[in-house]
């Protein structure tokens, strides 16, 4: 649980408050999104069903006492890929709260190269699920081919638009509009899922209750540019209002300018 109870941010959409201190490796055209060999399909059904599946269980129920309302809207969706948008407030609980969310279907995650950049950890983590966000065109043409194999595959494609982790951060903020473009070009539906901090009964740390909306389509009446902004603001007015059931303050953010004034 992070002990933090002020922090003080500048920018809104590039300030990072994660304590990890990583150097990001280079996402060049040799990268390897998919691999096919049996023996990398076992180490992700290892990692992924054996060792991660159980855990994400647990540890959302054992830390936050993890709550989900709405997951029945996902079932009749168990043999299409999809894409969901979530608020970044955890670092490890981000990566484990889909499992619990989407089971059983398989979740693939967009991320910062930061991911696949650890010593030990970061050989795991694509077998995770993890797909790095990547440097240069050629990775490009790589990283899209992937996200939408998984998506052919039936796949969840989880996205966190805010980028930057603030921790139990109870409102949204704002996003840009560059990752809607994936669910407008694969022409399948979207879900958001919003994590709020609210108050337990026992203890003054908060549960997390996470909130599931959707489908969300793209409006394919309006020009393709049209169609990911206006999907992007439909996902975010939902979150929105789904952010304001936190009703637990762990940490308080304060603009900068406001603590110089």
């Amino acid at each position: 649980m992070d002990k933090r109870k002020t922090i003080y941010y500048e920018d809104e959409l590039n300030d990072e408050f994660s304590t990890a201190q990583i150097t990001p490796k280079k996402i060049d055209g040799s990268y390897v999104y998919c691999h096919d060999s049996v023996f990398k399909r076992f180490t992700h059904f290892f990692w992924y069903r054996i060792v991660a599946t159980p855990i994400a269980f647990l540890y959302t129920k054992i830390a936050f006492h993890h709550k989900a309302v709405n997951k029945k809207i996902l079932k009749k969706y168990k043999k299409t890929g999809y894409f969901m948008y979530g608020n970044h407030t955890q670092d490890i609980g981000d990566a484990l709260i889909p499992h619990f969310l989407n089971f059983p279907k398989n979740d693939y995650f967009v991320v910062h190269p930061n991911n696949v950049s650890m010593p030990v950890l970061g050989k795991i983590t694509p077998s995770l699920g993890a797909i790095p966000l990547p440097d240069g065109i050629e990775a490009y043409r790589n990283f899209l081919a992937a996200i939408e194999r998984r998506i052919s595959e039936k796949c969840a494609v989880v996205i966190y638009p805010e980028a930057h982790i603030w921790p139990f951060y109870t409102k949204i903020r704002n996003f840009p509009d560059t990752s809607f473009h994936y669910p407008v070009k694969c022409g399948v539906p979207s879900f958001c899922f919003t994590n709020t901090y609210q108050k337990r009964r026992w203890s003054k740390k908060p549960r997390i209750v996470t909130y599931i909306d959707g489908p969300f389509y793209p409006d394919e009446t309006l020009p393709i540019k049209k169609q990911k902004s206006e999907l992007r603001d439909r996902i975010y007015e939902r979150m929105r209002e789904r952010a304001e059931r936190s009703d637990v303050e762990w940490i308080k953010y304060v603009k900068r300018e406001e603590k110089d004034g």
